[in-house]
């Protein structure tokens, strides 16, 4: 068993974005608090020391969820995996997006992660990244500096890495209308049944005649794969997946297995979702 890390930090919980702002942008080693399932883990283990803890969960609207026909889905910060999947317009308008948060972890954990800390701490294999990647989301961000839109195809930069600035915060997830009412699905793969970080994981979103593909765990960050057709055959697709990918061999399987599963769960899911 780990040794568990004792250390010492200051805690703030803002009841505004603008009170945030202010405070990232006046504080050094700060860490955003929303769900904390990644956050207590790693200041268990001494992998991050921060001098100040900001709690998100208190500020003013980051824990809502609302949909708009005109403008779409917005998810807050405090928005719960389990907020995600009960809520009526998300199974309505984006299912695939519930598919992905089913997959991730226990109901348990559902309870405490949030979409938005799913995404910001940027694993290769984050759950929610692939379905939001193929809805075409966007991140908005805000600090003292003001308020920028950045899609989320360019929000990752690699393992563990964002876009995000020191000042930064991403103060909510907006998906696009134009991209509800798809037909999708997903598939991950577990080392083990059950409650299991992804060995790959593989969204795929039709509409319109439009095919788009959201990867994970086969490349230092999650990929959208588009410019497809509905029409395009299986082979084609899967080729140009695994030309788009590039999965390493680490302690869960070999790079070998990552892009064999990869076309199989995407030669599947084309059929199933058709």
């Amino acid at each position: 068993m780990a040794a568990i890390i004792a250390q010492s930090f200051a805690y703030r919980a803002p009841r505004s974005q603008d009170e945030l702002v202010d405070i990232l942008a006046s504080e050094e080693s700060v860490r955003l608090l929303a769900g904390g399932t990644d956050l207590f883990v790693e200041m268990r283990n001494g992998l991050t020391r921060p001098n100040l803890v900001v709690d998100l969960k208190r500020v003013e609207g980051f824990g809502e969820i609302s949909w708009d026909p005109g403008t779409g889905l917005r998810i807050g910060p405090g928005v719960t995996i389990n907020q995600l999947i009960a809520d009526p317009a998300v199974a309505e308008h984006y299912p695939l997006l519930a598919s992905c948060g089913h997959d991730l972890a226990s109901h348990q954990i559902r309870n405490r992660a949030t979409v938005i800390g799913n995404i910001v701490n940027a694993s290769p294999c984050a759950d929610m990244a692939p379905g939001l990647l193929c809805s075409q989301a966007s991140a908005v961000i805000r600090s003292a500096r003001g308020e920028r839109i950045v899609p989320l195809s360019e929000f990752f930069t690699g393992v563990k890495r964002t876009v995000l600035e020191r000042d930064e915060v991403l103060a909510h997830v907006q998906v696009p209308a134009q991209t509800a009412d798809a037909r999708g699905g997903y598939r991950k793969h577990k080392r083990i049944k059950g409650h299991d970080l992804g060995i790959v994981g593989v969204a795929v979103w039709k509409k319109d005649g439009d095919l788009r593909l959201g990867i994970s765990s086969a490349a230092p960050k999650p990929l959208v794969i588009d410019g497809l057709s509905e029409d395009s055959a299986v082979d084609e697709v899967v080729a140009t997946v695994a030309a788009a990918i590039s999965p390493i061999d680490d302690v869960r399987c070999t790079a070998d297995y990552r892009a064999h599963m990869v076309s199989v769960f995407t030669a599947r899911l084309l059929q199933e979702v058709a």
